[in-house]
């Protein structure tokens, strides 16, 4: 199965059950700071575990940084 996150494509024996669980994997420990889009659509944090993920959806990731 397969998951595109930040316009890489990347393979999964099983999917993770929903965005809060990719976003565990992905970057662990971190929820601040952080937007989520699901196919084009923004997902905000308190949706994370509801949002079930399907072969092929597409998952953008944008974190905050400081500077200027």
């Amino acid at each position: 199965m397969e998951l595109t996150i930040n316009h890489t494509t990347k393979t999964f024996e099983v999917l993770p059950g929903n965005l809060e669980a990719l976003m565990a994997m992905e970057i662990p420990g971190k929820k601040k700071g952080i937007a989520v889009a699901l196919n084009n659509r923004i997902i905000p944090l308190s949706a994370w575990a509801e949002t079930l993920l399907k072969d092929k959806d597409s998952v953008l990731i944008i974190t905050a940084t400081q500077g200027g």
